[in-house]
């Protein structure tokens, strides 16, 4: 567990893939009192990332503050930006993705839909192709919408699966999957002190492919 930033209010980390980001035994918020040395902290999750997924978290370490990052995720003014490597070239090379997207809760799979209903939620994002190496793209990823497995399921959708994403189409790779939270930039909830964080993909396949020079910035 590394952290970035800690206070009373907050405290930026860095997940492991594979944990949990909810709060249960392993997950991110027992971690962190761990490391804390109070089993009885107030750590919430206010924002998650998928169990394979590894990156940037911030989490709240007060009702209040919980409750002042909650609504800055509803209202649209934290941002969260991701790195992944694709397969294929997304076209063109840096746009928006806007679709509906419904949850199979028993195949736990995200699907693009075309009729609106009321288990069609509207999901946004904006991409933008870093760099190229062979036919896989790493692509940064701003999220405007929080849906479950969005960023997986609308690359997919398109042709352009993660590498390492067996649910949607990419198997075969060797390695889990490329998706990574490098940014995060949100209000700290006391001070609104503007709050960003980055951090860049380990150095491991098929991040090592790319020059880290292309998404340090």
């Amino acid at each position: 567990m590394e952290f970035l930033y800690l206070d009373r209010r907050i405290a930026v980390c860095i997940k492991p893939a594979g944990v949990l980001s909810t709060d249960e035994p392993g997950g991110m918020p027992s971690l962190v009192r761990q490391v804390l040395g109070d089993e009885h902290a107030c750590v919430r999750t206010v924002h998650r990332l998928d169990r394979p997924v590894g990156g940037l978290m911030v989490l709240a370490r007060s009702a209040y503050a919980a409750r002042e990052l909650s609504r800055q995720i509803r209202e649209g003014t934290f941002e969260k930006g991701y790195l992944a490597v694709v397969h294929g070239a997304p076209s063109p090379a840096k746009g928006r993705m806007e679709d509906l997207l419904a949850r199979d809760m028993a195949a736990r799979r995200t699907y693009v839909v075309q009729v609106p209903g009321k288990d069609a939620r509207p999901a946004a994002l904006e991409y933008e192709t870093l760099g190229s190496a062979g036919e896989l793209r790493l692509v940064s990823v701003r999220l405007l919408t929080g849906r479950t497995h969005q960023i997986r399921c609308q690359f997919a959708s398109r042709g352009w699966p993660l590498v390492g994403d067996e649910k949607y189409g990419s198997g075969g790779d060797g390695c889990g999957i490329a998706l990574w939270s490098y940014k995060l930039r949100f209000i700290h909830p006391e001070s609104g002190e503007q709050m960003e964080f980055m951090q860049k993909a380990p150095d491991i396949y098929p991040f090592s492919l790319f020059y880290p020079e292309k998404y340090s910035e």
